[in-house]
C-alpha cells in the first residue's frame, strides 16, 4: 500500500489544527463570563467555555494520533490494525486517515 495520499491528507489536517491556533483563548471568556449578565446569560457563557475546551480537547488528540500516524508511515506499519492486525480498509483510511484500528476492531470497541 502507498501510504502517499493519506500522509499528504495527515499533513493537511495537521495545518489545518495548527493555524486555527486551537479555538479562541479561553481567558477572555471567562473573564467575560464573570462580569455580569443574568443567570442565563452567564450559564450560556459557562457552557461556551466548556465547548471550546472540549474542542481544544479533541484538536490535542487528533494532533496525537497524527504524529502516532505519520512515525507508523517511517515505520512501514501504517495501515495495519494495532488490535488484530490486518489490513486497515482504504476507505476507512480515506475517512479517517489517523485511524489505529479496522472497522471491525473499532466496532468491537463500542459494544
Amino acid at each position: 500500500m502507498d501510504p502517499t495520499p493519506y500522509k499528504e491528507a495527515l499533513l493537511r489536517k495537521r495545518g489545518e489544527i495548527l493555524s486555527m491556533g486551537g479555538v479562541k483563548p479561553l481567558q477572555g471568556t471567562m473573564e467575560t463570563n464573570s462580569r455580569q449578565g443574568d443567570l442565563a446569560d452567564q450559564a450560556s457563557g459557562n457552557n461556551e467555555v466548556h465547548i471550546q475546551l472540549k474542542l481544544k480537547q479533541t484538536d490535542a488528540k487528533i494532533l496525537q494520533a497524527i504524529e502516532e500516524a505519520l512515525y507508523r508511515m517511517e515505520k512501514g506499519t501504517y495501515g495495519v490494525c494495532r488490535d488484530c492486525g490486518e489490513e486497515i480498509a482504504p476507505a476507512r483510511l480515506n475517512a479517517i486517515p489517523w485511524t489505529r484500528v479496522c472497522i471491525t476492531c473499532k466496532e468491537k470497541q463500542n459494544t
